[in-house]
């Protein structure tokens, strides 16, 4: 479990796989998209997600806002769908990987080479409020 920690860790700070966020007035959004060749098949295997070339993650981590200043994972509902250019689109499912006190969210999905894709997501980590929508483009390669 520690080694899942530390790549998620690891993917969230390589600025080469654009890792990205968005606040809003009580929480942090932390999310990227990357090919899942890049988690080591044994951890791919212990938490039940596919490893392919043609096989893209979504790593989405939701944080509120403590009044120290500190941030503290919480859970959120999480719903997305992925398109690529000629609008076929792949609704995302999510699985919650908990360790202690991280919680982070995977969702995957296929793409050709070189292809680019809109993903659209919704977070809701406060159920009496509206999801924050996110949308963004990537392009996608195969190792």
């Amino acid at each position: 479990m520690k080694t899942f920690i530390a790549l998620l860790l690891s993917l969230m700070i390589q600025p080469a796989l654009a890792e990205q966020s968005v606040e809003t007035d009580n929480y942090v959004i932390h999310y990227n998209a990357f090919n899942s060749t890049i988690v080591a098949p044994e951890v791919a295997q212990r938490h039940g997600l596919t490893r392919s070339r043609f096989t893209a993650m979504l790593n989405v981590a939701v944080f509120e806002k403590q009044t120290d200043g500190s941030e503290k994972a919480v859970p959120a509902v999480l719903t997305g769908k992925v398109a690529n250019l000629m609008q076929q689109t792949q609704q995302l499912q999510f699985k919650p990987i908990k360790e202690g006190t991280a919680l982070y969210y995977i969702g995957s999905f296929t793409f050709g080479n070189e292809e680019i894709m809109h993903l659209t997501l919704d977070v809701q980590p406060d159920p009496n409020k509206p999801a924050k929508t996110i949308r963004f483009t990537q392009k996608f390669y195969t190792d």
